[in-house]
């Protein structure tokens, strides 16, 4: 069912990635996509859902000085065609996290993954039966 995709660096100087989507969470962000249109991430710091990533749509939660950006996906298009600039991606996902949060989860590299069942009523899954959460473990520095 696919593979892992890797978010590109966003935090300056770093060279690695911080997080990534599993084939399950890639493909339910395809559907939600074409529900919804462009996306984004904040990870939620532990009110309302606990700690769960929030998917919405971009621009609808309001990032600022106060948020790190941990890294951008480049979205594949679920059935392998090319979009008319070539590419063979829907569009770039942001993931962001709170500065504050971030302090805590540095050493951690995340995985946004899929289980069933409903989070809250603030992302976007929600309505799907299924929720976001994620997988961490720590870094691997690179060498």
């Amino acid at each position: 069912m696919g593979t892992r995709i890797d978010a590109r660096p966003a935090i300056e100087g770093e060279e690695f990635s911080r997080v990534a989507l599993s084939p399950a969470a890639t493909a339910l962000l395809q559907v939600l996509w074409a529900r919804h249109g462009p996306l984004m991430f904040h990870q939620s710091g532990g009110c309302c859902d606990g700690s769960s990533p929030m998917c919405f749509p971009e621009g609808d939660f309001k990032t600022g000085g106060s948020d790190v950006l941990l890294g951008v996906f480049e979205l594949p298009l679920n059935d392998g065609a090319v979009d008319d600039g070539g590419a063979a991606r829907l569009g770039q996902i942001d993931f962001w996290m709170s500065r504050e949060q971030f302090e805590y989860w540095k050493h951690t590299h995340l995985t946004v993954d899929v289980v069933p069942g409903r989070g809250s009523g603030f992302s976007v899954e929600a309505p799907e039966g299924k929720r976001f959460l994620i997988r961490s473990r720590l870094i691997d520095w690179p060498a």
